[in-house]
């Protein structure tokens, strides 16, 4: 079977551009032309907005003063309590053009208040993406009924900078289970560094794979219970992963969005040594 082209469903913004946020650390100054190279290059499509922190957003001000107006697509991340302060100075900088929202939850939120804050933080601004962070505790049910049948999605967080961060294969299959049966899209961030479940060499945290969770996600769609899933998460054979990827129809992507990744030359990479998408893709990776 032939190799994908970056613009394929399947593949089409699969990327959102997390280099400033751990383990890249990449500095704000780097990492926002690096984007803009990206969104240039040959592998455009398959890249999402920039991922950044509303605390960082004045330093956004200098870097970007030479762009285009709205010539930055930016995913910006905020607790919900500060997200209309966020938007608020988001508007003072003419190159950004907010396209995505990423809300973390306090841990005293309750999940009732959730879709009501938003509701009336957003009311009258332009239609954004917005992804609420899924709590790993006693909330998560009661956070994705509440996003369900609203405009909003959800967002799993699938690893850290510590191994307590990493949801095991159990976890995260009943997550995604479970935002399949109630009908939310999701996005991931965190941990997910390569397309295949591994093992990190330097720190031996037990790392998913964002092509595992793809086909775990298709899965889910079809009908596969949550022993399935986690059997899928935790598959490390490339050949069999890909092949199940290569299966997939493109609407899986209407429940997966994308995963936050701190290198979108590693994703690429990967994608063309795996055969799913065309080599020319890794034309003008640094």
């Amino acid at each position: 079977m032939s190799a994908l082209t970056p613009e394929h469903p399947l593949l089409a913004g699969l990327c959102d551009d997390a280099a400033v946020f751990p383990p890249g650390n990449l500095p704000l100054a780097e990492a926002v032309p690096a984007h803009l190279d990206h969104a240039l290059g040959a592998h455009a499509a398959l890249v999402g907005p920039f991922v950044l922190a509303a605390k960082d957003l004045p330093s956004l001000a200098d870097i970007t003063a030479g762009l285009p107006e709205a010539g930055l697509e930016l995913a910006l991340t905020s607790p919900l309590p500060d997200l209309a302060g966020a938007l608020e100075h988001a508007g003072t900088l003419p190159a950004v053009r907010v396209v995505a929202l990423e809300i973390a939850l306090p841990e005293d939120a309750a999940p009732g208040e959730v879709v009501p804050t938003l509701d009336t933080v957003l009311a009258g601004r332009e239609r954004l993406s917005v992804a609420v962070e899924v709590p790993r505790d006693g909330r998560r049910a009661e956070v994705i009924a509440a996003l369900a049948g609203t405009p909003y999605t959800a967002k799993l967080r699938t690893g850290g900078v510590r191994a307590e961060l990493y949801p095991d294969e159990a976890e995260l299959a009943a997550a995604v289970a479970a935002l399949v049966a109630a009908g939310v899209p999701f996005k991931a961030t965190a941990g997910l560094h390569h397309a295949l479940r591994n093992t990190d060499p330097d720190t031996g945290f037990e790392q998913h794979g964002y092509l595992n969770l793809l086909a775990a996600t298709g899965a889910a769609l079809t009908g596969a219970d949550a022993d399935e899933l986690a059997r899928l998460l935790g598959e490390r054979d490339g050949a069999t992963v890909t092949e199940r990827v290569r299966a997939l129809e493109p609407g899986v992507r209407e429940t997966f969005r994308s995963f936050g990744t701190c290198s979108i030359t590693d994703p690429t990479t990967e994608l063309v040594d795996l055969g799913l998408l065309t080599p020319d893709a890794k034309k003008d990776l640094p």
